[in-house]
């Protein structure tokens, strides 16, 4: 192989995680991750039992399969926030309304962390909005008016600094005068 080899040189994690990181913003990664987060301990908690020592405490109640119901459908909705984003205020009405109904069926929102979670994602996905690609440097012009050579120095990634001189405005001037008592009087 030569130095002007065009074979991979990145190593296949490095390009994995560009990849996801691509992938993971273009959509509502936090919002469906908080909200199947949300998810897991509303359906959980009515069919956990807890042991202390001998003793062994049933947390289930009346509403276990409303709890469930309500866990299930917001791991659904945290993936439907990843895959179809276009549903995304939905997802994310549909995850808050459920939320607040897991507070009365689902031993109080699974005893608040879940119910935090999922009115987390909620909102996010409602306010979650695609960004807009950000604009290309444009080539310097064939006389070179635009370059950085010209105005200033420019790097790539980096903002631009002119060196050039850009003459000042003189702020406008306005009418200072008032009509007081039918007589005119300079403010000021």
């Amino acid at each position: 192989m030569s130095p002007e080899s065009t074979g991979q040189n990145e190593h296949y994690l490095r390009v994995f995680w560009r990849r996801f990181r691509t992938w993971r913003g273009n959509r509502p990664f936090w919002a469906g991750l908080f909200t199947m987060v949300g998810g897991l301990p509303i359906a959980y908690f009515p069919y956990a039992n807890m042991h202390l020592g001998n003793v062994t405490l049933a947390m289930s109640t009346t509403a276990g399969a409303g709890s469930l119901i309500i866990g299930i459908l917001l791991v659904t909705l945290g993936l439907t926030m990843w895959f179809h984003h276009i549903v995304r205020v939905f997802a994310g009405v549909a995850a808050i309304l459920l939320a607040l109904i897991s507070i009365p069926v689902a031993n109080i929102g699974g005893f608040l962390v879940g119910f935090l979670f999922a009115l987390l994602g909620g909102a996010l996905s409602v306010s979650w909005a695609p960004g807009e690609p950000k604009p290309d440097l444009a080539p310097a012009g064939a006389a070179g008016e635009k370059s950085g050579a010209v105005l200033g120095t420019q790097e790539p990634g980096s903002e631009f600094h002119s060196t050039a001189a850009v003459p000042q405005q003189q702020p406008e001037q306005y009418d200072t005068t008032v009509e007081v008592d039918g007589g005119r009087h300079r403010a000021g």
